[in-house]
């Protein structure tokens, strides 16, 4: 593990000191999550931009015209 200082607003601060107690974990620990979670998330945007980019839109739709045109079961609708 590598030291990190940094300079975050007294606000935002006490917000995390205080949901790092709720969860009863260090405030390192809620940080470092913190951080984790946001590089995940935005290693997750990348990898599906990629998968994306080989896509191709015409066999999506020549897949999807497969599909049978028939209203959903019952346990299948949506609500209202």
């Amino acid at each position: 593990m590598s030291p990190l200082n940094i300079n975050v607003p007294d606000s935002i601060l006490q917000k995390a000191r205080e949901l790092a107690h709720r969860d009863g974990i260090s405030l390192d620990q809620f940080v470092s999550s913190a951080i984790g979670e946001k590089v995940t998330a935005l290693l997750t945007e990348d990898y599906l931009k990629q998968r994306a980019s080989k896509g191709s839109l015409e066999e999506f739709r020549h897949i999807l015209n497969k599909a049978p045109d028939v209203e959903p079961e019952e346990h299948d609708r949506l609500p209202g």
